[in-house]
């Protein structure tokens, strides 16, 4: 669980990252692609925190 917690974060990070670099960018190109990255690494960590909650008991 806790390697899954710690891939969250990492992912977390990414997207907000790659959020800024799109906001700075001024290639119209660079600033979609990365706000599409941005999308998706926080697509990504919705799926793996929603994993970890089906992994939790209760």
């Amino acid at each position: 669980m806790k390697d899954m917690q710690t891939h969250l974060e990492k992912l977390r990070v990414e997207a907000e990252e790659c959020e800024l670099i799109s906001k700075l960018a001024t290639n119209q190109t660079k600033k979609e692609l990365f706000a599409k990255l941005a999308a998706h690494h926080r697509a990504l960590a919705a799926e793996v925190e929603k994993a970890m909650g089906e992994s939790r008991p209760g």
